[in-house]
């Protein structure tokens, strides 16, 4: 058995300790399996990011111009690659809800794979609750019903989409799929759109800063600015690691897993590439540094709305509600793993008749339309968000380093390209995008490892002594530590 688990002996009515006791406890705490092929896989990894294209990424032009986030871009989409072929074999491994926590856990022990759900929960608790709130900012433009951005269109998103999910995941990711499949074409038609008004000279009209070390015209803030606008290039792919959370629900997710990471990694990459150019080489990235909405500014900058402005405004609407759900969805199965293994309150990973985690869905809602009614910064909870993201990419393909290592023969139906190469670079680039985050936002960076501290504390104070031996990830850790042990003797 796994050091510091134990069999549940939860609330009365959950189960007792014992074989039947353990069976009990996780009948009652069950996903639905075989509901996502690698289509709706896809779709989910690319809906997780796709909002980072109609917004956000823009504000790393006034940190490091079009050169600094044309590189911090190449780089920490570099980054995501190298992280999405570890995270592929290691999800053929150990597929289970637990996704990066799970993985952790394996190579990294309880310490580990509680540091690296943390983080992953951070992401994806804050995460939705920034975009509830770009969300308002879009119908108010837009004059939706007359509607302001305030509680009322919190409350409503998160109502609405948390009540999708609890109807079913494989509801919930098809619907997932027809929304991000809008945002995608609507992309591309502004892409064309853009294109007919591009003038490279556009691109590097920034004026460049005579005392930053290194500047030009290319690069207006210097070298520096390539580093401060790491979190920003992020946002073109900010997400899609969490396509392995939905492993437990996958058909065949040893083959389908590896295929969609791949597939929706390549959609996402081009993605960036069209969005990126066209509309910094449309209006110029001094236009569009610090907007809102900078694929409608780049159509019209300041003149009257056009056709096309207006229907790439309301396709930036769908991009979100697309990124907001998807984002829920992955909250919820890493707080469902979490609690079912005990490192959290197990009352949490109880699901329904649908076998949705309803209080897993509920609870982070709730945190997450308080925080958005009482903040109304979406720039201050993405950063934090930002912040958890990259502590978990730096131990994930930590994880992978480590089983590569320390468990050489065990089977890998994928094996990542280049090996323990490849996690190397994924590792050294999300630790430099750690500390990228202080240059960017240092309150979100404390604020995050405020709610890091909280956590661990009751980890280490409560939790850890009571984890559940018969959750799937303490299992795997169990068998691997019993193997270990038979092979030295």
């Amino acid at each position: 058995m796994a050091q510091g688990t134990e069999t549940p002996a939860g609330p009365p009515g959950d189960a007792s300790p014992g074989v039947s006791g353990t069976d009990a406890y996780l009948h009652r705490r069950t996903l639905r399996r075989g509901s996502a092929g690698w289509l709706l896989l896809t779709g989910l990894g690319v809906a997780y990011v796709v909002s980072g294209d109609f917004s956000g990424w823009n504000i790393g032009l006034s940190k490091g111009g079009f050169g600094g986030l044309a590189v911090a871009m190449v780089l920490m989409g570099v980054m995501y690659a190298c992280l999405v072929f570890a995270l592929a074999e290691l999800s053929a491994i150990l597929p289970t809800a637990g996704g990066g926590y799970g993985f952790a856990r394996r190579a990294l022990g309880t310490w580990g794979g509680f540091l690296t759900g943390t983080a992953i929960l951070i992401e994806y608790i804050l995460a939705p609750t920034a975009i509830a709130l770009f969300i308002g900012d879009y119908v108010e433009s837009l004059g939706l019903f007359g509607l302001t951005s305030g509680w009322p269109v919190y409350l409503a998103c998160f109502a609405i989409f948390i009540g999708i999910h609890l109807w079913g995941v494989g509801e919930a990711l098809r619907f997932s799929l027809v929304v991000t499949a809008i945002a995608v074409a609507a992309l591309l038609i502004f892409a064309v759109g853009a294109f007919t008004e591009f003038d490279a000279g556009r691109l590097n009209d920034i004026p460049a800063d005579p005392s930053a070390f290194g500047s030009s015209s290319w690069l207006p803030f210097g070298l520096l600015g390539i580093w401060a606008a790491f979190p920003f290039g992020m946002w073109f792919f900010l997400g899609v690691e969490g396509v392995p959370l939905a492993a437990e629900e996958a058909k065949d997710p040893v083959r389908s897993m590896p295929k969609a990471l791949a597939i929706s990694l390549a959609v996402l990459v081009l993605l960036a590439v069209i969005t990126f150019i066209s509309a910094t080489g449309a209006q110029g990235a001094d236009a569009i540094k610090e907007a809102g909405n900078p694929l409608v500014v780049a159509l019209q900058g300041t003149g009257e709305p056009t056709a096309l402005s207006r229907f790439v405004n309301y396709a930036g609407l769908a991009g979100l509600v697309a990124s907001f759900f998807s984002l829920i969805f992955a909250g919820s199965r890493q707080l469902f793993a979490l609690s079912r293994a005990g490192y959290l309150p197990r009352f949490l990973s109880l699901t329904n008749r649908r076998k949705s985690p309803y209080l897993g869905l509920l609870i982070p809602g709730i945190i997450g339309f308080t925080l958005a009614a009482w903040s109304g910064d979406g720039g201050r909870m993405l950063n934090v968000a930002v912040f958890g993201a990259t502590i978990s990419y730096a131990l994930m393909a930590l994880s992978h380093l480590v089983l590569r290592r320390r468990e050489p023969e065990l089977p890998r139906p994928y094996r990542t390209p280049g090996g323990a190469l490849t996690s190397s670079v994924a590792f050294v680039l999300a630790c430099s995008a750690l500390v990228a985050t202080f240059l960017v936002d240092r309150d979100a960076a404390f604020i995050a490892l405020g709610v890091y501290a909280v956590a661990l504390a009751y980890f280490a104070l409560y939790s850890r002594h009571r984890l559940v031996a018969g959750a799937p990830e303490e299992e795997f850790a169990a068998l691997a530590a019993a193997e270990a042990e038979l092979a030295r003797d």
